[in-house]
């Protein structure tokens, strides 16, 4: 008789994972029959480990620009260590501590209003009452006579900057670690797919260029209440990360497509109600206080052209300008097209699509067809993309195109790229070719798992949850 597994129905990678099978035998070779749990070096504390490791190492990438303060205009771009953090510290009036949505008209002519949706604003307003605190509480009042670009200059303000960027890394570290305690819990049997969220070098390149892994623990945390069969704290959090980044809000179809197939409608209701209150609750400071400026990031969005890093731009810059209205109403059907495939990818599925499947799809379409595709939003996928795919191999072909674009925004943003005649850079147009192909790659992986479920590497099947009701894993 075969003795008992010691690790019960965990799977471990190098027992499943050709890459991780092919890797250990370096160091032994995989998981064997006698092998046995440690005691202290559990899935959960390694995942956290490497996450913790990964997140200095990118904190460690974006020193160059950290001993200048980021005021080398070059390096920054040669070193690629660009972040938006110190920038806007001064250029959004958090230098001044000034609330994000003040209709203070000698604030708003001072101060652009901040373009990001209402948590990414309160996160970095609260980050600056505490790089405040920690530089010893200055007196702002004289600051507001000196013109804002001159604030660069203020060797008290360049500390605080780099301060700012120090307590934004901290406070933005928490969240990958959350990030990835959730995506451990999210499925109990296959904790070590989480490791590859842990060690991600989108995490370890971009997790400091803005604000976006707040977002990203929201989306984890709404993929783990949704494993754990709780819609009102799923809808909950996908609101939290709606007034965080617009992206969340596509959950929604997944939980759509998962519920129709199920005839669960009242999940869906409670899924979309506690949704929309946690929007709205979220978003009441700013509209009682600035309804105007709350609008910012709606009208900005909307009125923007091609940029970075879109299909878009490679369009303008090879054939000719594009409208902004014309990018607008493009993009969308384009996008409803995209999640109306989707919906009936899910609802003609042999078996239910898990929502981490549903949700990459979606998101994907989405950054896909946009105006701008900037580096991190990488991270918007990762969660999604782990966990609908996880296979160490797909991740490797997707993130190298990642890792290509990466390098190659902030060369083309630096002149690196130019032509010696003096045209347009190809090079880097060719980079968003590549990443975008690697895209679509992973999303032709993950529909093949939906349409064939054989190929799935988290095998469907139920469990029993605490309230007596059954889920798909």
């Amino acid at each position: 008789m075969r003795p008992p597994d010691p690790f019960g129905d965990r799977v471990h990678p190098t027992r499943e994972d050709p890459v991780v099978a092919a890797v250990s035998e370096g160091v032994g070779g995989p998981l064997g029959s006698h092998a046995a749990p440690h005691r202290w070096w559990t899935p959960l504390r390694v995942v956290l480990a490497l996450t913790a490791l990964c997140f200095v190492l990118g904190m460690a990438q974006k020193a160059p620009c950290y001993q200048d303060s980021w005021l080398d205009g070059q390096q920054r771009y040669t070193a690629m260590c660009y972040s938006d953090l110190p920038y806007l510290y001064v250029d959004r009036g958090f230098v001044e501590l000034e609330w994000p949505y003040s209709d203070d008209p000698g604030t708003r002519a001072r101060f652009d209003v901040m373009e990001y949706p209402v948590g990414i604003s309160y996160f970095a307003w609260g980050a600056a009452w505490a790089t405040h605190w920690l530089s010893g509480s200055p007196d702002v009042v004289p600051r507001s006579a000196v013109p804002t670009g001159d604030l660069y200059e203020d060797d008290r303000v360049v500390g605080e900057m780099r301060t700012y960027v120090t307590v934004s890394a901290v406070l933005l570290g928490l969240v990958a670690l959350l990030s990835a305690w959730l995506l451990v819990r999210t499925h109990r049997d296959r904790p070590w797919d989480a490791a590859m969220f842990a060690l991600s070098p989108a995490l370890l390149l971009t997790g400091l260029v803005n604000w976006d892994l707040l977002a990203v623990g929201l989306v984890a945390g709404a993929l783990w209440a949704w494993s754990r069969d709780r819609p009102v704290l799923t809808g909950v959090l996908i609101g939290l990360g709606t007034a965080t980044k617009l992206y969340p809000l596509f959950l929604l179809g997944g939980v759509l497509v998962i519920c129709l197939r199920r005839r669960s409608f009242a999940d869906l209701a409670r899924v979309v109600g506690s949704a929309l209150a946690a929007w709205l609750v979220a978003n009441a400071p700013a509209l009682l206080t600035g309804p105007r400026e709350w609008t910012v990031f709606w009208t900005f969005n909307s009125d923007r052209g091609a940029d970075l890093g879109s299909l878009w731009l490679v369009w303008a810059q090879a054939v000719g300008p594009v409208s902004a209205e014309t990018i607008n109403t493009t993009s969308w059907v384009f996008f409803l097209a995209w999640c109306l495939g989707v919906l009936a990818l899910g609802l003609l599925a042999p078996e239910t699509p898990r929502l981490a499947q549903l949700g990459f799809l979606v998101v994907a379409g989405f950054l896909l067809v946009n105006k701008v595709y900037s580096p991190q939003y990488v991270l918007w996928l990762l969660p999604l993309a782990v966990l609908a795919r996880p296979r160490w191999r797909d991740q490797i072909v997707w993130q190298a195109g990642e890792i290509f674009y990466f390098a190659a925004v902030w060369w083309y943003l630096g002149d690196l790229l130019e032509p010696g005649a003096g045209s347009d850079a190809g090079a880097y147009w060719l980079a968003i070719v590549v990443r975008v192909a690697c895209e679509l790659y992973l999303v032709a992986i993950v529909t093949r798992d939906v349409l064939v479920p054989r190929h799935d590497p988290v095998p469907r099947g139920f469990r029993r949850t605490g309230l007596g009701r059954t889920r798909w894993r």
